[in-house]
């Protein structure tokens, strides 16, 4: 597994390490039932603290993408695809709001906005 850590980009690290397996979980890059390493481990190779990747995998067990065993580990979790797409939607969505009124500030036209969002997913 390849985490790139960014420590300019604002984010907190756990939130990275977060979403970067998250995201691999969504590409089916990780398997169902696949380990992840050890809590200590990732923090060694990312040079970061335990806490740090303690607290990254404890949110994405509480949003269900991964399970933890006692004394054996962390692996991926079996998701259900529907949900998982729902819940993409529904950020893009949000996130399509906001730059709807990014664009209104500047009063571009509708089609413009098409235009833009079709330059950006073809990219």
């Amino acid at each position: 597994m390849n985490i790139l850590i960014n420590n300019s980009c604002g984010k907190p690290i756990y939130t990275q390490i977060e979403e970067q397996i998250r995201d691999s979980i969504l590409k089916n890059e990780l398997s169902i039932n696949e380990g992840l390493p050890s809590i200590r481990t990732l923090a060694k190779e990312l040079k970061i603290s335990v806490i740090t990747t303690k607290r990254a995998y404890e949110e994405l067990e509480r949003k269900g993408f991964i399970y933890t065993v006692k004394g054996k580990g962390s692996f991926i979790s079996n998701q259900d695809t529907e949900i998982i797409k729902n819940i993409i939607i529904k950020n893009v969505k949000l996130y399509l709001k906001e730059g709807l009124k990014e664009g209104k500030k500047v009063e571009l036209e509708l089609s413009e906005m098409k235009t833009i969002l079709e330059v950006i997913y073809n990219d």
